[in-house]
């Protein structure tokens, strides 16, 4: 199962690092952050489609199409850790070596599209606070970490959690009648 699991993990995480790389690179150069947001979540479900098939594949190759939800649940938690951590180590990378003022270009097109929204000035004054104290927490390497776990390992549980229900067979009848 560990072998299994660093694959699968460490494919899942190559494929959204290196989707991240790309679309960061995309949308810093671009100026404009409109459309990254579902880019991102996009390409965390098809990197965590890796979660799905690994238990799959531990199911029907090496567990006689015999698994239980926890054992399905602890497969895809483990491939989520993997991929998760592998993302975390690649914005790192990414933020730290390439694109250090991220933040400051992040923040500067927030504030320009919340001006062009209309917005009263209240909220915009809100709004410039939360991004400066955003930017503040960003010079923290702990927080950026703490953050972007937040950011992918939801997705990454919710993808187990769904791949195990479905891959879920307790029994040899269970697996003879589908």
């Amino acid at each position: 199962m560990k072998k299994l699991v660093l694959v699968y993990g460490i494919i899942a995480g190559v494929i959204v690092t290196t989707m991240m790389a790309i679309s960061t690179g995309y949308f810093c150069a671009k100026g404009d952050f409109e459309g990254g947001m579902i880019y991102g979540y996009s390409s965390m479900i098809i990197a965590f489609s890796m979660i799905f098939v690994g238990i799959k594949s531990f199911r029907d190759k090496r567990n006689g199409g015999i698994i239980n939800f926890g054992k399905a649940f602890k497969i895809g938690l483990f491939i989520s850790l993997i991929a998760s951590t592998i993302y975390v180590i690649g914005w790192l990378i990414n933020y730290y070596c390439f694109i250090p003022d991220f933040m400051d270009k992040y923040a500067a097109a927030m504030i320009t599209k919340a001006k062009a929204s209309g917005i009263s000035a209240a909220e915009l004054a809100k709004k410039t606070a939360d991004m400066m104290q955003m930017k503040e927490w960003y010079k923290n390497p702990l927080f950026v970490i703490l953050m972007t776990y937040v950011e992918i390992l939801p997705v990454a549980l919710a993808v187990t959690l769904i791949s195990a229900l479905i891959l879920k067979k307790n029994t040899l009848k269970q697996v003879q009648t589908t």
